[in-house]
């Protein structure tokens, strides 16, 4: 327990302290007008207060990813639980305040054009590719997800199939409609549920002495499969310390903050708010069955065809907060992904609408984008869970390699500190390769073929960058 309240208090600490570091490299200008106070549109540019924002991003961003990502992450050992703390503090709180000021001071730009900027047209055009491909895996895998805990809560007549039906017309709509017209009204219905659920799982722990996993216990591999902590855990965890996903999101809060200042609020602030999650669910899945070993027991023991973190979220919440308790913390988890699912096909439509310049102010003009990505997405949806999960977290880390880069040369461009995302660029470089090498759905090679390809590749990027450094530090751009 010491270990893991420890944890929770660096966290605060780390967005205190190093956020307010990263907030001042940056150079946040609290007189500069924002996209929504120079550019309103009723439809994506719309002025909110801080406080909403960051709540909505906090809903985008957090999904499934802190909640099952930390369930999966944690049959690895204590590890998980370190990598979510430095991995928020270092590497997501970075990933996501850079991506979205960035996005910001461009008039709140969709992540591939960002990302085209500072690594040229060809990376751009992939990029463009890559994050549609990504957010349809999104819109998929959060249909799947919530739509299962839903059929288990209610008849067995309104199955899976109902709520998915049911969940995807509510997507169609949070795509098509101006954002505060619905997102802006029912996040902070779904905001109070999914922070009733950490504060009842967390104070649950407490009351019942939870036997949770210490530091001092060591770092031993305990996945019962074997699977080697890297890099499989750093992608496992995903949501919970960093991700790719969030600088798509962190547009649509780019387009509606007042003010510069509450950036690092609403960016490095909600990722530190989804480590907080992601600890309390990595915390809960290790003790509630008495140590690691119980968890993984209790996971084999489950059918193959099951959503094995759905069932665990589902066993724990119902016995240790109640009936009525568990109920309402099964809906905050369903809010979860239900809110990153609506906002990640919204994301998709901007992105298209950015690289086909077409103007959403219109409904004619939003359905005519929107339409093939509903349709594509519905596609993906019959695949089964476990695989699009694996393949969406993938891509989920992929995307944040570009993302870090692009930020380092952002930096790098204007004098400006860039050790800050060129440490976790690097360091992500090599997971995400070593990943798709040795995993089993990758390519399963073997652990030196693979750690010696991911090494050369974080070695390779890094020589690049500093040959490429010279002439980023001539351009002397300004903001």
């Amino acid at each position: 327990m010491i270990s893991f309240l420890v944890s929770i208090v660096v966290l605060v600490l780390g967005y205190v302290f190093y956020g307010k570091l990263v907030e001042r490299i940056f150079g946040a200008d609290t007189k500069r007008p924002t996209p929504a106070v120079a550019n309103p549109d009723g439809v994506d540019y719309v002025e909110l207060p801080w406080w909403k924002a960051f709540l909505i991003q906090f809903l985008n961003i957090a999904g499934l990813g802190p909640i099952f990502g930390a369930i999966m992450g944690v049959m690895f050992g204590e590890a998980a639980f370190l990598w979510i703390v430095l991995g928020t503090i270092f590497a997501g709180g970075v990933h996501d305040y850079l991506s979205g000021m960035i996005s910001l001071r461009r008039n709140g730009a969709s992540l591939p054009e960002i990302v085209g900027m500072e690594l040229g047209n060809g990376v751009k055009q992939f990029m463009r590719v890559f994050s549609l491909l990504l957010m349809i895996l999104v819109g998929a895998v959060f249909v799947s997800g919530p739509a299962g805990l839903l059929a288990g809560l209610t008849p067995k007549s309104l199955d899976m199939t109902f709520w998915a039906v049911v969940i995807f017309i509510y997507y169609v709509l949070a795509t098509l409609l101006p954002i505060d017209k619905l997102i802006g009204k029912i996040y902070p219905v779904f905001g109070f549920a999914l922070l009733f659920m950490a504060v009842g799982i967390f104070a649950a722990m407490l009351v019942n002495k939870a036997p949770i996993p210490e530091f001092t216990e060591g770092f031993a591999n305990l996945h019962p499969e074997h699977l080697p902590v890297f890099p499989i855990m750093f992608v496992s965890i995903a949501c919970g310390a960093i991700s790719g996903f969030h600088a798509t999101q962190s547009p649509l809060m780019a387009r509606c903050l007042q003010n510069e200042r509450y950036g690092r609020r609403v960016f490095y602030g909600s990722m530190v708010a989804e480590g907080i999650v992601a600890l309390i669910w990595a915390a809960a899945a290790s003790s509630f069955w008495g140590s690691v070993q119980g968890l993984q027991e209790f996971v084999a023991g489950l059918a193959p065809t099951e959503n094995k973190a759905a069932v665990v979220v589902d066993v724990i919440s119902r016995d240790w907060l109640g009936t009525f308790g568990g109920i309402l913390a099964l809906i905050g988890v369903i809010a979860a992904p239900i809110t990153s699912g609506d906002t990640a096909l919204r994301s998709a439509r901007l992105i298209a609408a950015d690289f086909l310049k077409l103007d959403q102010r219109t409904i004619k003009k939003r359905l005519l984008i929107s339409i093939p990505i509903f349709v594509l997405t519905f596609v993906v949806l019959q695949i089964n869970f476990d695989v699009l999960w694996r393949y969406f977290a993938w891509c989920n880390q992929t995307l944040a390699v570009f993302t870090l880069w692009a930020v380092t040369v952002y930096l790098a461009k204007r004098q400006k500190m860039y050790w800050v995302s060129l440490l976790p660029a690097l360091f992500m470089t090599a997971v995400s390769v070593c990943y798709i090498l040795i995993a089993p759905e990758g390519f399963g090679l073997s652990s030196a073929v693979s750690y010696s390809v991911g090494i050369v590749a974080c070695l390779a990027t890094g020589i690049l960058f500093f040959l490429k450094r010279k002439g980023m530090a001539e351009e002397r751009i300004t903001e």
